[in-house]
């Protein structure tokens, strides 16, 4: 079986994909690839992925690109506990994967660039205390869903969890005061106390 090639660094989005390969126990060779050494952009490959960011897979002579897609991919091939086990808990594990995508992802990284990651003198506080505030509703949304449950579909760890925890990972690493939303607090926790998390930080 020819081994997953997974092209990305393991500080950037490709942190998702290596902790999905790791949660799955799947071989695979990470390929160092990142916009910082120019090799995104490089011809080779943008014939992976021509919109020249990581991470991307070539599996088996299947190409992909996005995050989260490769992860619901993986999922559904490899299936296990990780995989939706029907039509509901399908659409629910989509669900969650867009919703973090569209209401936190964009958001928390205006408090990583604004508070970590720009050099000091480009930072922008009241960049970051404004995304802060506006995480006040999907924290919410998502405490109020993790009320009467450990995780986000069924009764057991999914795609879903992970997709969404990798997202909210970046919201702790910016600081984000989260005290008022102890489930999501204890459920981010828990995701993020696994060891295929570790492994895939390199920890």
């Amino acid at each position: 079986m020819t081994v997953l090639k997974v092209y990305g660094v393991a500080t950037n989005r490709t942190m998702r994909t290596t902790w999905m390969a790791n949660e799955l126990g799947l071989e695979y060779e990470l390929i160092e690839t990142s916009g910082r050494d120019g090799s995104s952009k490089s011809p080779e490959f943008l014939a992976i992925n021509p919109n020249g960011s990581v991470p991307a897979i070539q599996d088996d002579g299947h190409t992909m690109w996005e995050s989260l897609a490769i992860n619901l991919y993986l999922a559904k091939k490899h299936g296990g506990e990780l995989a939706p086990k029907d039509d509901d808990e399908n659409g629910l594990v989509l669900q969650w994967s867009f919703w973090a995508a569209g209401n936190v992802e964009m958001t928390a990284l205006d408090i990583l660039f604004n508070r970590m990651l720009l050099p000091e003198d480009e930072r922008n506080a009241a960049v970051a205390d404004a995304a802060e505030e506006k995480l006040a509703k999907p924290l919410a949304v998502l405490n109020g869903a993790l009320a009467d449950r450990d995780y986000l579909v069924g009764d057991r760890f999914t795609v879903a969890d992970l997709n969404v925890a990798a997202i909210m990972s970046w919201v702790k690493m910016g600081g984000v005061d989260m005290s008022a939303h102890g489930n999501v607090t204890d459920w981010l926790g828990r995701c993020l106390d696994r060891p295929a998390f570790a492994a895939a930080r390199g920890d």
